[in-house]
Formats: structure tokens, sequence, C-alpha cells
């Protein structure tokens, strides 16, 4: 059992035990000789594996023959996108030494990826390197094709095409700042019984993140944070896209449910096959201090609330928006009450790492929380982003780092 979870969490990142408790339960195992083939290209089945022992091989057939796509060892994953988009296979799979695989149907996977946005990301990532690999192996074959001529020819149109792109993308890059720059809030609005402060540092030039507070009506704001896809100019640019849809579409209603599903259609019209946002929106009057959210995938706000001088994570099931078209998202509410406070953040604060590779976790936040939990919103937040500094030590900061501070307070 310890050698599957080893397996497990290799695979798929760091679980919880919740997580691995309902794998290993479910989970079956299966030997395969090597030789044998395990799933066959273009067939139908609702299996996810992860290999505990051994070797396999993807190929599929292009032109006259096999292509040979690429090997994976243990510890490592395949047969996500046909059982997440109910599809064919796209390979055939060869068991190329003797295999133990960790087989995992579609119903245990969506139950997890329900449950836990880190394995969501890491599949996601898996699918988007699979798509890549697929791409420059198909654009290597058609390359193998041409005469030394056409491939002289091709190299020197590729030499000035490259001149052309590298400048225009330092102008496109310049541009991509500015927009991402332009979607981040300069202020907050001015809202009797609460005060905001957020944090925003891009890991490169330009950032995929997006946070703000909105005036909804007169007595009601939403609270946005989200993380898209990638990072650089093409996040950038998609996280424009989905600021403008928020913008748009939180005008016409309160229900925080609705609206994403408005926005999920919308970005499934608009975006590309590798793009998808991770999102936590809320609506709260400013009357009664009903909070209503939802969770598209994103990390698990921070809520504190005073009454019971007590911590949880507002853990309410939901998936990423954008990219797959069973989209669901749950919603939830509470009462935000005055000394209450909620954080919210990106990935890039939990997975902040130290020399060695230790990583900051959400015990770390939690812990910080609490201890400043009576300090105003700005302090909280200064203090937050000092101690992940401290705890990185200098090591490079991997991924953006967004913070938004909401607390409530006396009118």
């Amino acid at each position: 059992m310890g050698n599957i979870r080893t397996a497990l969490e290799l695979a798929l990142g760091t679980l919880t035990n919740e997580v691995l408790d309902v794998l290993t339960k479910q989970v079956a195992i299966r030997t395969y000789e090597a030789g044998s083939i395990i799933c066959v290209e273009g067939e139908f089945e609702p299996i996810f594996y992860v290999i505990l022992e051994g070797q396999v091989a993807f190929t599929k057939k292009m032109g006259e023959g096999d292509q040979l796509l690429g090997i994976k060892t243990q510890g490592e994953f395949f047969g996500e996108l046909a059982v997440l988009d109910h599809a064919p296979r796209a390979a055939t799979v060869h068991a190329i030494s003797d295999c133990e695989l960790i087989e995992i149907h579609e119903t245990v996977l969506e139950e997890i990826l329900t449950s836990s946005p880190s394995v969501s990301r890491t599949i996601m990532k898996g699918i988007i390197r699979s798509v890549r690999d697929t791409d420059r192996i198909t654009i290597a074959e058609l390359q193998l094709k041409n005469n030394e001529l056409a491939k002289t020819l091709e190299n020197l149109k590729t030499a000035q095409g490259e001149l052309l792109r590298r400048e225009r993308f330092e102008r496109d890059l310049e541009i991509a700042s500015q927009v991402h720059k332009s979607i981040l809030p300069l202020s907050f609005p001015k809202v009797p019984g609460f005060e905001f402060d957020s944090k925003a540092r891009p890991a490169r030039e330009v950032g995929g993140d997006l946070y703000d507070v909105m005036e909804i009506s007169d007595n009601h704001i939403g609270i946005v944070m989200a993380d898209a896809s990638g990072k650089s100019v093409q996040a950038a640019i998609y996280m424009a896209v989905v600021r403008a849809l928020f913008v748009s579409e939180t005008r016409h209603k309160v229900s925080p449910s609705e609206t994403v599903y408005d926005i999920h259609d919308l970005l499934m019209k608009v975006s590309t096959g590798d793009m998808f946002v991770t999102a936590f929106y809320a609506t709260i009057n400013v009357e009664t201090r009903l909070m209503r959210y939802i969770r598209g995938g994103h990390d698990r706000p921070v809520y504190y609330h005073a009454a019971t001088n007590e911590l949880k994570l507002l853990d309410v099931p939901g998936r990423f928006l954008g990219m797959l078209p069973n989209f669901m998202v749950e919603e939830s509410s509470l009462i935000f009450e005055v000394g209450d406070l909620l954080v919210c953040y990106s990935d890039g604060v939990t997975d902040a790492t130290r020399p060695g590779g230790e990583m900051y976790g959400i015990e770390r936040l939690q812990k910080v929380i609490y201890d400043n939990r009576h300090q105003a919103a700005k302090e909280l937040t200064k203090l937050i982003v000092q101690d992940i500094d401290n705890f990185r030590e200098g090591e490079d900061q991997p991924d953006d780092l967004t913070l938004l501070v909401i607390r409530s307070i006396n009118k």
C-alpha cells in the first residue's frame, strides 16, 4: 500500500490523506507482461492509469506506419484525455517491460478532480504536454519528407521569421504588460463596514492572475480571484477577456453560480484548447453581510470567523472555467460578521519554495493569518508577504504571488 501511495503522489503531486484514502480503497492494480498491449488507439475505455512499476511506450498511426510518441515510467500517468473528454484512445500503449499499473475508473477520477484543484492542475498540465508533444512529432515527420532544397529555403524563411517574431514579441510583451496592469484595480470601492487590500507580484514580466472588488449594485459587491493557465502574453490577454466577462455578467445577476456558468459558456466559444482559468467568486450583501460564493477549481480561500475564533477553508467543490464542456460548481453562503476575515490567494503563495524544495504550504499561510487576525487588511497583507519572502530565503519566485484580503468592520 505504501508503494501505491508513493506512486500516486509522484504522479499527481502532494495529496491530502482524504484523497489518498479514496484512491487507495477504490483503485485496481493490474499486471501486464512485456510486449503486451495495454490500450488500443481508437477504442473507448473509462480508465486512467498510474505506473506503479515498469515502462510503457506510446505509438500512433501516422502515414504508412506507427510513430513512437514517447515512453513513460514509474510515477507517471496516462489516459487522462480519453477519460475526461469521453473520447477514444489517441494512441496505442505497449508494455515494454513487465508492468504493474494502478487503474482508476473515471467515476473515481471525477470525484478526486472535483475535490482537489491541485490534482486538476497536474492532469491539465499533462494534457497540454501530450498535445504539444504530438504536435512536435507531426511537424518533425512533415519536415523529414522535404528535400534538401526545401529544407534550405525553409530554414532561411524560418531565420527571417524568427528575427521578425522576436521584434514583434518584444512589442507584444510590452503591450501585454500594460494590458495586465490595466485590468488590476488601482483602488477599491469605499464600502461601509468593509476594508480591502491586495498584493500582486508576477513571477515574470507579465502575469496571469486577476483579483478585483466590484460594485454590482447599491447594496452588493463582487469579489473575484482568478488564475489563468500559462504565463506571459497569452495569459495576460486571456485574463483581460476573463475580467471583461466578469464585469459584464455581474451587472445582470447576484448569484455567483449563475454568473460563472455564463462566463464558462462564453469562454468555451472563444478560448483555445490549452487555456482555462480557475476562479473564486463571491457576492456580498453589504446590508445583511450575506456572502454567497463558488470555487471554480481555485485554491481554497482562508476564512476567519471572529465569533468562534476559528479558521476554515472555503472548500466548496467546483471545476475550472473555459476548457471542458462538463462544467460544475456548487454555491454556498455564510454571514460575513464584524471581525471576520477572508484571504484569497493564488497558488504562487502556497507553492513558494525555499532552497531544498520545501513548499510554503497552506498550513503556514493559515498560521500567519491566525497570528495576525486582528490586524487591519493592509497590515495583514504586508505581514503575509514578509513571511513568504522570509521563508523563501532568496529562492526565485516560481509563480505569480497574488493576495486579496477582505475584513469586515463596524460601519
